[in-house]
């Protein structure tokens, strides 16, 4: 490239850039000249992240970062290209854009690049509906990070959240949940826009509701990204996790009025009234004390709310889900429940437990009192 080139290039894009961020450009061929590199990267994000540099970043990155690309981070080569990416005119272009990157780092000492650009990608490949070369991409790029001692937690994020995209697109709400859970875990959810940590809530919650694997919601119950539906037309929906986890019947009545206004959680209405009754029996199990838990169909269903000729399958599918172990007697129509699956608490539920806990301890100083009562004698001797 002609030695002039480069000075030509940033003095075109100084008069090009919006006066306030003018002086960013200015730094770019100081740092340049020097050979400063890191600090040229550093300034480069900056002004890749102005909202205001969009016309600029793909010739920015074409002709002046690409001419020095092999002396920066990698992973930060990556993070330029896919700011620079946003501005392509539609998908199959981004999709050649970031092909690109990806197979440029793709290097023994920038795999940790490779996967990020990897699964920016298969994203891509998503959105186009081409689920089979997504899904290739990403067992691609968790092959490499399983390899890796340690990584930036934002190319874990990246991978989570795409990969949370492709359960999504292909309904498999169990899959979804978890590395939705876990991209929130690599991120402050503060770096969402309250839109996004809406939408994440609001889909997060639905898989949940749906799935026939998840019966205990108990790490999105404390993550902070439900509370974004606080307030909002969604409440309801936050609502309905909390009575599910407590077993209200009478609460699910009161909300169930607000299912149709999602299409899934519609769809699986007949799904959901037996979830939540199975969540109704194990907080009818985990209320009683141990010593307690042969119960009657006929308790169980007024304690439940469900109707009796229910309460035998309920029992049963309980215990085939892990959520209860014990038997049942068909003939007396009693269950004999041993242990009941652990589940997040809510304050009634702390209260309850609590409560327990005194009757405990008071019938522990009634048995300590009979004792030295009868046995005095002995103890005299």
């Amino acid at each position: 490239m002609d030695s002039d080139a480069i000075p030509n290039f940033l003095a075109e894009q100084h008069l090009a850039a919006p006066a306030n961020l003018q002086h960013l450009v200015m730094s770019f061929e100081d740092f340049w000249e020097r050979r400063l590199w890191h600090q040229l990267t550093d300034v480069l994000v900056e002004y890749f992240s102005h909202s205001e540099s969009a016309p600029q970043r793909i010739p920015l990155y074409k002709t002046f970062v690409l001419s020095f690309s092999e002396k920066i981070n990698q992973l930060k080569l990556v993070k330029l290209g896919l700011i620079a990416a946003t501005q392509c005119k539609d998908d199959q272009e981004r999709l050649v854009f970031l092909t690109a990157i990806a197979e440029k780092v793709n290097k023994p000492s920038s795999q940790d690049a490779f996967v990020f650009a990897t699964v920016a990608v298969a994203g891509v490949k998503l959105r186009l509906e081409d689920y089979d070369a997504a899904r290739k991409e990403l067992d691609r790029a968790e092959r490499i990070l399983d390899s890796f001692d340690s990584v930036e937690t934002v190319v874990h994020a990246s991978f989570y959240r795409v990969n949370a995209d492709y359960y999504q697109a292909k309904l498999e709400f169990a899959s979804y949940y978890k590395n939705a859970l876990l991209f929130l875990a690599c991120i402050d959810i503060s770096d969402l826009n309250p839109a996004e940590r809406q939408n994440r809530a609001y889909d997060l919650s639905v898989a949940a509701l749906v799935s026939d694997s998840i019966y205990n919601f108990g790490e999105l119950l404390l993550h902070p990204i439900l509370d974004s539906l606080v307030d909002t037309p969604h409440a309801w929906l936050r609502d309905l996790l909390f009575a599910f986890n407590r077993g209200d019947l009478a609460a699910y009545d009161v909300l169930a009025g607000n299912i149709a206004k999602n299409r899934l959680l519609e769809e699986h209405k007949e799904f959901l009234y037996q979830k939540i009754s199975l969540s109704a029996l194990t907080e009818t199990v985990f209320r009683r004390p141990p010593h307690d838990r042969a119960m009657t169909f006929a308790t169980i269903s007024e304690e439940t709310k469900v109707q009796p000729d229910e309460i035998e399958h309920l029992i049963m599918k309980a215990l085939s889900l892990g959520l209860l172990r014990g038997s049942i007697d068909q003939v007396a129509e009693v269950a004999r429940i041993n242990w009941v699956q652990p589940k997040v608490l809510d304050m009634k539920q702390i209260d309850n437990m609590r409560l327990r806990l005194r009757e405990w301890d008071s019938s522990v100083n009634q048995l300590g009192n009979w004792i030295e009562g009868v046995g005095q004698d002995v103890w005299a001797a």
